[in-house]
């Protein structure tokens, strides 16, 4: 498994930075914090279940952890619809911003499995 470190502080640098982007573009300020806390949440979830532990060992942690997971992403996504069905640019801002925190994570990640060279 590779580092949860990096890849989340390389997110959360892309949610700081964004703040300043936002303010200056005259964006709504609400996308910014909304995504901000959908990422610190989701953060937060993923930490919880990581503490469960996998392994063939621990069917049944894997379970809940495959099961929450899978949950954190949906309840982002609904979420993320359900702002944007009442106000299309808070919506649009926030799922802008969660998507490039997201692929940052997912990139610095893969980054960081194949370029480990202990494998």
């Amino acid at each position: 498994m590779p580092g949860k470190f990096l890849p989340v502080v390389a997110a959360g640098g892309v949610v700081l930075l964004a703040l300043p982007i936002f303010l200056v573009v005259g964006w709504p300020i609400g996308a910014w914090g909304l995504a901000a806390v959908l990422f610190a949440g989701s953060q937060g979830l993923s930490l919880l279940l990581n503490r469960l532990g996998i392994g063939t060992d621990k069917l049944a942690q894997s379970g809940v952890m495959a099961f929450g997971m899978m949950f954190r992403a949906v309840a982002v996504m609904v979420v993320l619809l359900v702002v944007a069905v009442s106000n299309k640019q808070l919506g649009l801002g926030a799922a802008i911003l969660y998507a490039l925190a997201y692929s940052m994570e997912l990139g610095v990640s893969v980054i960081t499995y194949f370029g480990d060279s202990k494998k």
